[in-house]
């Protein structure tokens, strides 16, 4: 009795491990070679391979683990359809979830807190609060005792839902009632109100979170130092960077570009090129998407001269400008109104060897279009090779913005026949455009084009 129940043990141990590693084929033979061993499979054997299925496969295939457990004499238990529901949940299979939910009830199988839980987190990423709170009043109501697990699910629910103010009310209200909120709960809220861009709340709670004797790890000091920069408090930003980096904490390659992004946005070159050379001696190379993230954040905020500088930066470092480096300045130039800059820049690029460079063209265009010079962009477009469907939109829209009607419906024309279609907004200004001058017949077989068009995508 002892050697088979050490047997069934290895047993489970072994199913486990190549569930893990994802081998569920092997875990299928080690059952059945165990079984042909006389090693009986127990509910915990079934309930790992369930599990991994809900996992790496689908919620069918473990579905059918239960009609197995069954075969053998087996129970499912809550465990069981724990499995299931959340797997039915990371598919956002919501009928499915409530179907397994109500079969476990009928099973005599009484849902435990984390049956609840599940089932809460479903409701909230299918963007049902309402109902998520239904399920979170009746966790209360009942003799089962909430989990710490429930109340991150709930608050982390509510900010996801854009109701941070109802998240940060429960978290106080909780702390009224005696719930001493983990690190991961102040995580939570602080990361939600800095997504919904109350920077000053989540520093208050990251304040609140130090006197309460917990220490904030890399993760809280990193969600505020973000947000700080995003909203453009740079001086906070800063001086959470300095208290991150007095507790020791290392900065991750994005971490340390959006702390120099923020320097060169204020100006502080020392600042800036004293964090990058921090970042070379960590030993974190900085790749060309780092450059480029740098680059966007400089070409918005218009210091083209710093810009620049970091281009060059990029050369003396051994990397390669690439396409999408000499765009994002292309853009930013057409967006400063630099349409002559961001020409000379894309002749400089065609020199590079880049051709073929559509995403480039249509930010002329469009800056064209938005400069005025509505007949410029018409000779770029016609120059293009291959155009895709923002050319076509950013062409459409600024002809119409032009007062150029019929002109624009000939370019919609061309672009339904190339097997694309605009925005929206873009037909419904090019339609209403061309009743306003008095072409409806030439409105009404635009507008029957479309209709086609859309049927046949």
């Amino acid at each position: 009795m002892m050697v088979c129940g050490l047997s069934t043990r290895l047993l489970n141990i072994c199913i486990s491990s190549f569930c893990k590693a994802r081998l569920l084929g092997r875990a299928e033979a080690v059952i059945i070679d165990g079984i042909r061993l006389g090693v009986v499979p127990n509910r915990h054997t079934y309930n790992t391979l369930l599990h991994a299925y809900c996992q790496f496969v689908d919620i069918d295939a473990a579905y059918s683990v239960v009609h197995r457990m069954k075969e053998a004499g087996i129970s499912p238990d809550v465990c069981t359809f724990n499995s299931l529901i959340s797997g039915a949940t990371r598919n956002r299979l919501l009928s499915r979830c409530l179907d397994l939910f109500d079969e476990m009830l009928q099973e005599g199988i009484h849902p435990d807190v984390w049956s609840y839980n599940i089932l809460m987190h479903c409701f909230f990423k299918l963007g049902k609060p309402d109902e998520a709170n239904r399920v979170f009043q009746d966790i209360l109501l009942s003799d089962l005792t909430p989990h710490a697990a429930t109340y991150n699910i709930m608050i982390n629910g509510l900010c996801k839902n854009g109701y941070t103010d109802h998240a940060l009310m429960l978290f106080r209200n909780l702390q009224r009632h005696g719930f001493a909120p983990t690190l991961v709960t102040y995580n939570i809220i602080i990361s939600g109100l800095c997504k919904a861009r109350r920077v000053r709340q989540a520093r208050k709670i990251l304040q609140d979170l130090v006197e309460s004797g917990h220490v904030p790890d890399a993760i809280t000091y990193t969600t505020v130092l973000k947000s700080c920069f995003r909203s453009k408090q740079y001086d906070h930003g800063l001086e959470i960077m300095s208290e991150m980096k007095s507790k020791g904490y290392t900065f991750d390659g994005f971490a340390y570009c959006t702390v120099i992004a923020a320097l060169l946005k204020t100006g502080r070159m020392e600042g800036a090129n004293l964090f990058m050379e921090q970042l070379m001696d960590s030993g974190i190379e900085m790749d060309l998407v780092s450059y480029n993230n740098l680059l966007n954040t400089l070409c918005k905020d218009g210091k083209f001269e710093a810009a620049y500088k970091l281009m060059d930066e990029i050369e003396n470092r051994g990397l390669s400008c690439d396409k999408y480096t000499h765009t994002i300045m292309i853009d930013g130039l057409c967006k400063a109104g630099n349409i002559a800059g961001a020409l000379k820049h894309l002749h400089y690029m065609n020199m590079m060897g880049f051709h073929d460079n559509v995403v480039a063209l249509n930010c002329l265009i469009d800056g064209l279009g938005k400069a005025g010079e509505i007949d410029r962009a018409m000779e770029l477009y016609n120059l293009m090779e291959t155009r895709d469907s923002f050319t076509y939109d950013s062409l459409v829209f600024n002809l119409c913005k032009a007062g150029r009607f019929l002109c624009a419906s000939k370019v919609m024309m061309k672009c339904l026949r190339d097997g694309m279609l605009l925005l929206y907004s873009t037909r419904r200004a090019l339609l209403n455009g061309l009743r306003s001058i008095g072409f409806t017949n030439e409105a009404r077989k635009l507008r029957s084009k479309i209709q086609l068009a859309r049927l046949l995508r």
